[in-house]
């Protein structure tokens, strides 16, 4: 088993994932593993940083396949006996044009973006050593978002004791309402990607709570961040900020240094603490 500290970004062959990537690559004191659903997709984007002289490692990881998130514990709990810092990044979105059924939008980016994510927390992060620190990318959507849900809503989104079960009910419920054209009756915004963000925002509150309940002493940090608006296959050429601005956020947060006691379950957006 090696002792040498890991790093996993999830959905980083390319944007702000391989930005992501590659500034670990420069500054984290370890094992670097990129990964991507497509496995020579992924090759491709490690040949392009191993041009510039940088040396990620490959697994391939579908966050979406729960065989694929379990084949990728066994292997950083064999090879390191855990993990050190874990980015969350993976995660989709359809084009604000896209004439796909708003519920099959709806279930599509939920199933990614929510689901997906939290599957990987929960294999993942009980593999988590002392001092790990793991990065939720979220959106300044998710904020917008939650704006612009019923009273109701954000009440229970911005709740200090609301459960991870609850919160999978809501989540479900969006979807379940979407299919009977009800959401917006229900007090639901009408932005899928929007609602998936609230739902890695809010993920990230109760999962840094439960950390401070069960491992109060392992000093890990757990935050939710936005990369701001990004020149991405996702956002478009139109955006304001390179990849590589984009990851500085999310690298930040991947590498608070061990005597740092904060921010632990925060939303955070350009290296600031933003309300929720």
């Amino acid at each position: 088993m090696s002792n040498v500290p890991v790093a996993v970004v999830t959905g980083s062959n390319k944007g702000i994932g391989f930005a992501i990537v590659k500034a670990l690559c420069k500054q984290f004191p370890g094992d670097v593993y990129m990964t991507a659903r497509d496995p020579s997709r992924g090759q491709e984007a490690v040949a392009k940083l191993q041009k510039e002289g940088l040396h990620p490692l490959f697994h391939q990881l579908d966050i979406d396949d729960l065989q694929s998130i379990r084949a990728l514990r066994d292997f950083l709990k064999e090879k390191y006996g855990g993990l050190n810092v874990l980015v969350n990044n993976a995660g989709i979105a359809f084009k604000v044009h896209d004439t796909t059924p708003f519920a099959v939008q709806a279930e599509v980016t939920l199933k990614t973006n929510f689901f997906g994510t939290r599957n990987v927390c929960t294999e993942l992060l009980p593999l988590m050593k002392p001092y790990g620190r793991v990065v939720n990318v979220s959106s300044m959507v998710s904020s917008s978002a939650l704006g612009g849900c019923s009273q109701e809503l954000q009440k229970k989104f911005r709740s200090d004791t609301i459960t991870e079960e609850e919160l999978v009910g809501l989540m479900t419920k969006f979807v379940e309402d979407t299919k009977k054209s009800v959401h917006e009756k229900e007090g639901w915004p009408n932005t899928a990607y929007g609602v998936s963000k609230i739902g890695v925002t809010v993920l990230s509150r109760i999962q840094a709570r439960m950390l401070n309940e069960k491992r109060k002493g392992d000093h890990i940090l757990l935050n939710a961040c936005c990369p701001g608006w990004v020149r991405t296959d996702m956002a478009g050429p139109q955006a304001t900020k390179s990849p590589d601005e984009g990851a500085e956020t999310p690298v930040y947060l991947a590498l608070l240094p061990s005597d740092a006691d904060g921010p632990h379950g925060q939303f955070v957006s350009n290296k600031t603490v933003r309300p929720w």
